[in-house]
């Protein structure tokens, strides 16, 4: 009973404090029409060498143009996988004072991953779309899957795929980098499956008689205790017969990242529906060739060269795993063909997912906005 009074009382005070700050935050917006100021609903964005996960990274790929403006903005700029507290209220207090609302809009809540708690989840996103006076869309699944979830009543939007800096993932060489070939799963591993189907994989390629090593990087997320998770893993590795073959690392920072890829060669990307996910596109600029569940948004960032995707039924209630023996081939092939898979992935991205050009996308539309005020 005391437990839930003071969860209450945790809940009424961050409440009030959230109208109180919000009051205050923009009371000065009205004298700013001339220059862009943005506001990202947290009061603190992580600095890059920080060790973060998810869609914050957008708001640090923007604060370095626009840097996050905690009094006096007059853009609310809200990322859908890293909302503050309250969004719907921070929302409303926002566009009183006249306030543009850009919402980065990723994945949503769908039955295959989240059951129950689907409406929790989605709720609040609904609104933001609905009052978004311009919706970016991550990939074109992700418009689809919020159309269907969310809604449709949206007055303005575009699709701009997740990017990446070029000059800090860098290329490395075109050839192979380790002996035996290193394939690397990385990311935030909130679902078992994702680590599972790695793990087949190189059962697959041993049995086929291709040595290779897997390291798996990121936090591990699908238990509260990452010590059961590891645990997990490793009683499957060992299960599988592949425990000598398989590295586990910690999470890491963005700055951390781009010597993390460098050190692979193939970056398999096994989640199911995923929407749009930044990992891939920083593996690709380090020159990782993908080999990938064809599913959610991952097709989108990888073309039709940088990678192997691997058909699996398309769906919104079920997690589908993608044949491991599939994957595992299209790691063969990658492997015959690396330098020329190398050198598209890298390609793709700097051609077609480089951050200037998102940064420059961001300012067109922010001065877009400015006008129409």
């Amino acid at each position: 009973m005391i437990v839930k009074l003071k969860a209450f009382l945790y809940f009424v005070y961050m409440f009030l404090f959230t109208c109180f700050k919000g009051y205050l935050r923009w009371r000065t917006v009205d004298s700013l029409e001339e220059t862009i100021f943005v506001y990202y609903g947290h009061d603190r964005i992580p600095l890059r060498g920080e060790k973060i996960s998810g869609g914050i990274v957008k708001c640090q790929d923007l604060a370095q143009v626009y840097p996050n403006t905690l009094k006096g903005a007059n853009i609310l700029y809200l990322v859908s996988s890293a909302l503050p507290p309250f969004p719907e209220l921070v929302v409303r207090i926002a566009k009183m004072r006249g306030v543009k609302l850009v919402v980065n809009q990723n994945g949503v809540a769908i039955p295959a991953y989240h059951g129950t708690k689907l409406e929790i989840i989605n709720k609040p996103r609904r609104f933001l779309l609905e009052h978004a006076d311009h919706v970016i869309y991550q990939s074109m699944y992700c418009k689809v899957s919020s159309d269907i979830f969310l809604t449709t009543k949206v007055s303005s939007y575009s699709i701009l795929m997740n990017p990446v800096d070029v000059t800090q993932f860098s290329d490395k060489k075109r050839g192979l980098t380790t002996s035996p070939p290193m394939l690397l799963l990385a990311g935030s591993h909130g679902h078992f499956h994702r680590v599972k189907a790695a793990v087949d994989v190189v059962r697959c390629l041993k049995e086929k008689g291709v040595t290779v090593c897997l390291k798996i990087i990121g936090r591990l997320a699908w238990n509260a205790s990452v010590e059961y998770c590891l645990a997990e893993v490793q009683q499957y590795c060992d299960l599988m017969g592949v425990k000598e073959c398989v590295e586990i690392g910690g999470t890491y920072s963005q700055e951390e990242a781009a010597g993390l890829y460098r050190m692979a060669d193939i970056l398999l990307h096994t989640k199911y529906n995923d929407p749009c996910p930044r990992v891939v596109v920083e593996a690709m600029a380090s020159g990782l060739p993908v080999v990938y569940s064809a599913s959610g948004g991952v097709g989108e960032l990888v073309g039709m060269d940088a990678g192997i995707g691997v058909s699996v039924p398309e769906g919104w209630d079920t997690i589908q795993l993608p044949d491991p023996e599939a994957m595992a081939n299209g790691v063969i092939s990658i492997l015959e063909e690396y330098q020329r898979y190398s050198y598209q992935a890298r390609e793709r991205v700097v051609t077609s997912l480089d951050v200037q050009y998102w940064l420059d996308k961001h300012r067109e539309l922010f001065e877009s906005l400015q006008k129409n005020c």
